[in-house]
C-alpha cells in the first residue's frame, strides 16, 4: 500500500470511529440524563410515576389529581370517550398532559371486538368498526393493517398506550378469555403477536402483552378468585410461546394477570407474586415495563382483605414497575413507608422509574 493510500485509509478509519463514538456518547448521555432525572426526583414523585390510574370519568378531577400527586399515567374507559367531537376529546387529552409536570402515559383497552373503547363514540372514528382479532385471523396481513390503523387513530386522538394485544390462548370457546384471543393455537398466536407488536409501536403507541402468564381456561378475575394447576413445564411449552414472541419483538410492556398459578406460587395471585414476576424477568428475560392488571378487580380486593395487606405495596414488592390502581392517595405514602422501613429497596424503585422514563422518551413524550 502506498503512503498516499495508507494515509487515506487512516483518515477514513478515523472519521468512521469518530462518528461511531459520537453516536455512542449521545446514547450514553441520554441514558445518564434519564438516570440523573430519576435521582433528582423525590421518593414520593418517583413512586407516583409508577401509578397508571384508571380514569374517574371526571376530567377536571383527574387534572387536579395529576397535578397534586404527579401520577405516571391515566387509563381511559368507555365514559371518557362518549358524547364529544374529536376536537373536544383531543382537548381533554391536552388538558391531562398540561396538568402533569412529566408527560403522561394515556392508555386504553383497544383490543377490538368485545373490548373496544373506541366503539363507545363512533364519531371519533367516522363510524369505523373494530373487529375482534379472531374475526380477521384468516389473513395475517389484515391483522397487521388493522393493528396499524387502530394505533394511528389512538395516536391521533392523543392516546399513547394501548393495552393490547391479547397473548392468551384458550381451547375452550366457553372460557372467559376466549372471545378476546386470536382464536388459534399457541404457535399461531405467537406468529400473530410477533407481527402486531412492532406494527402498533411503529405508530408511537406502546403495545402491551397481556395477560401474563396466560389465562387459558381460568375464570374471570374481575369478579373473584381464579386459579390454574397447569404445570410450569406446560406453561413453557404452550402459554409462554406468544409472550416470548412479543418479548423478542421488543414489546414495550407486559401486563400481569391476577390468576393464582398454583405450580409457581399458590400463595399469591400472579400480579402480587415475586415468583411469577421473577419468571418473566429472568426466565423470559424481559427488560421492559411490567404492569399489573387493575388492582381494583375483585380477585385482588378480596385477596387483600382476606390477607390484611395493602395490594399496591405487595405489587411493588413483587417487582412490578407500574400499578394499575386508583388508590394513589393512600398507596403512594404506604409504598414510601415500606421503602423507608427497608421492605422495598430504593434501588428497585429507581430501576422501575428509569424503565418508565425510558419508555416515555421512546414514545416522544420526553424531550
Amino acid at each position: 500500500m502506498s503512503n498516499q493510500k495508507r494515509n487515506l485509509f487512516i483518515i477514513l478509519c478515523s472519521l468512521f470511529c469518530g462518528i461511531f463514538l459520537c453516536k455512542s456518547s449521545v446514547s450514553a448521555a441520554t441514558d445518564k440524563a434519564i438516570m440523573k432525572q430519576v435521582q433528582q426526583m423525590s421518593l414520593q414523585d418517583r413512586i407516583a410515576q409508577m401509578y397508571f390510574t384508571p380514569s374517574s370519568g371526571d376530567n377536571n378531577q383527574m387534572c387536579s389529581d395529576i397535578k397534586k400527586y404527579h401520577l405516571g399515567g391515566v387509563v381511559l374507559f368507555g365514559s371518557d370517550f362518549q358524547n364529544q367531537t374529536p376536537a373536544q376529546f383531543k382537548n381533554k387529552m391536552k388538558q391531562l398532559q398540561q396538568a402533569s409536570s412529566i408527560p403522561l402515559f394515556i392508555g386504553t383497552d383497544q383490543e377490538g371486538g368485545t373490548v373496544s373503547r373506541l366503539n363507545d363514540n363512533p364519531q371519533l372514528t367516522n363510524n369505523r368498526q373494530f373487529p375482534a382479532p379472531m374475526k380477521l385471523n384468516q389473513n395475517m396481513q389484515q391483522e397487521v393493517n388493522e393493528a396499524k390503523q387502530t394505533a394511528a387513530i389512538l395516536h391521533n386522538l392523543g392516546i399513547n398506550w394501548n393495552f393490547a394485544p391479547v397473548a392468551d390462548v384458550s381451547n375452550d370457546p366457553n372460557s372467559f378469555i376466549y372471545p378476546r384471543t386470536f382464536g388459534k393455537n399457541y404457535q399461531q398466536t405467537a406468529d400473530y403477536i410477533k407481527k402486531v407488536i412492532p406494527t402498533i409501536q411503529s405508530q408511537h403507541v406502546a403495545a402491551t402483552l397481556k395477560h401474563f402468564p396466560g389465562y387459558g381456561t381460568a375464570g374471570d378475575t374481575h369478579t373473584g378468585f381464579a386459579s390454574t394447576n397447569k404445570s410450569i413445564t406446560d406453561f413453557k411449552k404452550e402459554d409462554f410461546l406468544p409472550f416470548k414472541a412479543g418479548i423478542q419483538a421488543h414489546a414495550d410492556a407486559v401486563l400481569v394477570s391476577h390468576i393464582i398459578i398454583n405450580q409457581i406460587d399458590s400463595q399469591y395471585p400472579a400480579s402480587l407474586s415475586p415468583k411469577v414476576i421473577n419468571v418473566l424477568r429472568h426466565n423470559l428475560h424481559y427488560s421492559g415495563v411490567i404492569i399489573t392488571d387493575d388492582l381494583g378487580m375483585d380477585a385482588i380486593t378480596k385477596f387483600a382483605q382476606k390477607k390484611q395487606i395493602n395490594a399496591d405495596v405487595q405489587a411493588v414488592k413483587a417487582g412490578n414497575d407500574m400499578l394499575l390502581s386508583k388508590n394513589y392517595a393512600t398507596g403512594i405514602p404506604a409504598i414510601e413507608k415500606a421503602v423507608k422501613q427497608h421492605q422495598i429497596s430504593e434501588k428497585q424503585i429507581n430501576n422501575s422509574v428509569y424503565r418508565i422514563l425510558v419508555l416515555k422518551k421512546k414514545l416522544g413524550l420526553l424531550k
